[in-house]
């Protein structure tokens, strides 16, 4: 199996190592650092889109689980717990920035440029299929950002992290009948945004 694909559950259960953090053992939470740094690097990015902005927050991330560890009571998976602390956190910085992107905007009159973000690609007749599968998922990264905070969200946590339906509720805070209908609604609308690029592989 290769790094990074192993799933949460295997190894030693996550709450001993909890539990050797809070009585001093400082090897301990290195051990769930590790075991989870790259999953919650993926679901951080995604949420952000940014590179550096996602490894500064995955840090901090990791420190809020650290700091508030005594409040991890076992009621849910450690990881469970841990993406939660990492959504929200990632969703806090991403309401940050677009407050301060949105003073910086109307400063300046830069909304033309705003919107060439959003503009889709164009393809040429005769694009190779190598290129057109790096369009497709260039163009499938900017549908996602297009997508609502909970339906991104939850096409990263089920189809990039493969997370079932009941985690992604518990992290979420919302029914498992609310993720499936998020997710078929988020599903229908990134089949929508790449109808065309779809056609063309």
């Amino acid at each position: 199996m290769e790094p990074g694909t192993e799933t949460p559950q295997e190894g030693p259960p996550d709450f001993h190592f909890v539990e050797q953090t809070l009585v001093g053992n400082p090897g301990a939470f290195d051990h769930l650092i590790q075991k989870y740094r790259m999953r919650i690097y993926s679901v951080i990015y995604n949420i952000v889109n940014h590179q550096e902005d996602a490894y500064d927050l995955t840090q901090e991330a990791f420190l809020r689980a650290y700091k508030s560890l005594r409040s991890f009571k076992g009621k849910s998976n450690f990881y469970t717990w841990l993406y939660r602390i990492a959504v929200n956190h990632a969703i806090n910085f991403k309401k940050r920035r677009k407050e301060m992107l949105s003073i910086s905007l109307n400063e300046f009159d830069q909304e033309v440029e705003k919107e060439r973000i959003f503009k889709e690609l164009v393809i040429e007749e005769k694009a190779s299929k190598q290129v057109l599968m790096g369009e497709l998922q260039e163009k499938l990264n900017d549908s996602l950002q297009k997508l609502s905070e909970e339906h991104r969200i939850v096409v990263i946590l089920h189809d990039v992290e493969r997370l079932p339906h009941g985690e992604i509720a518990k992290i979420m805070k919302c029914s498992e009948g609310t993720v499936r209908s998020r997710l078929h609604y988020a599903h229908l609308q990134l089949k929508a945004l790449l109808a065309h690029y779809l056609k063309q592989t």
